[in-house]
């Protein structure tokens, strides 16, 4: 109802939004993301709930040749590190087994296989890396060594809140972080201008014909939200649901106000 009454396709920064907002951030990790693909290798994408991880992985890759990368992605992570290889098993079309020893030699067998026959390169994307177990962190570079350790045949992102980085810095996980190519943070849009920026294009790409927002609505929206897109955006939303009724076709202050009550 709401979306037809402001004449919008889709809810703003939600994850139907296809053109993502970029003053250079994404496009680092555009290039960070490339550059893992050419040379395998595991990259860290973290950041806070909601600033945008996911979005930003599903944007890149989307356009991906699927004769060339085939795009694992997990975000089932807080289980034992046996039911996470045997859910990448699944995915790469595999009868996992019980056994962690022969689970490991079928996927590093399907991985070769994959490369050497196809040029076909895993892309694994495990999203909630937070919660993964910790032998899970302790064991994948031994998971990942590929003929003596002399061939990188698979690309890993690991994607998580900013406690992984610090996770990954501990002594016992030092294999694993030394491996680690790329490492890229997405933090909240914080600044005055550029949140402004976020949410104009946010509009705009949803289908908005004007602004919504007086200076001091979005002033609201960005302390509110902590400069956090999905906050702003399940504001936006709930605004839009309370202004209907009241025939507006704008968001004054007090509907943002209220808005952001609904969602405490």
């Amino acid at each position: 109802m709401y979306l037809q009454h402001f004449g919008l396709r889709h809810p703003p920064l939600s994850k139907q939004l296809t053109e993502l907002w970029d003053d250079g951030v994404l496009a680092q990790l555009s290039q960070r993301f490339n550059w893992l693909l050419q040379s395998p290798g595991i990259g860290l994408l973290t950041g806070e709930p909601g600033v945008g991880k996911t979005a930003a992985l599903r944007s890149l890759t989307h356009p991906l040749n699927p004769h060339r990368y085939q795009v694992l992605y997990q975000s089932e992570t807080d289980f034992g590190r046996v039911d996470i290889y045997r859910s990448l098993a699944r995915e790469l079309g595999l009868e996992p087994s019980y056994r962690r020893a022969q689970l490991w030699r079928d996927i590093k067998q399907r991985v070769h296989e994959m490369v050497d026959s196809k040029q076909l390169t895993p892309l694994w994307i495990i999203d909630e890396a937070q919660n993964l177990p910790a032998e899970f962190f302790r064991d994948f570079p031994s998971f990942l060594n590929f003929a003596f350790d002399s061939r990188d045949l698979m690309t890993v992102w690991l994607v998580g809140h900013p406690v992984l980085a610090q996770v990954l810095e501990r002594a016992p996980y030092s294999a694993l972080y030394s491996r680690i190519q790329v490492h890229v943070q997405l933090k909240p849009v914080l600044e005055r201008e550029r949140f402004a920026l976020l949410v104009s294009h946010a509009l705009k790409s949803a289908g908005s014909q004007h602004n919504l927002l007086a200076d001091t609505g979005m002033e609201i929206l960005r302390q509110a939200s902590k400069g956090l897109p999905r906050q702003a955006g399940r504001i936006l939303s709930t605004a839009m649901r309370l202004a209907v009724p009241k025939g507006l076709n704008h968001l004054p202050d007090e509907i943002l106000q209220q808005a952001i009550k609904e969602l405490q």
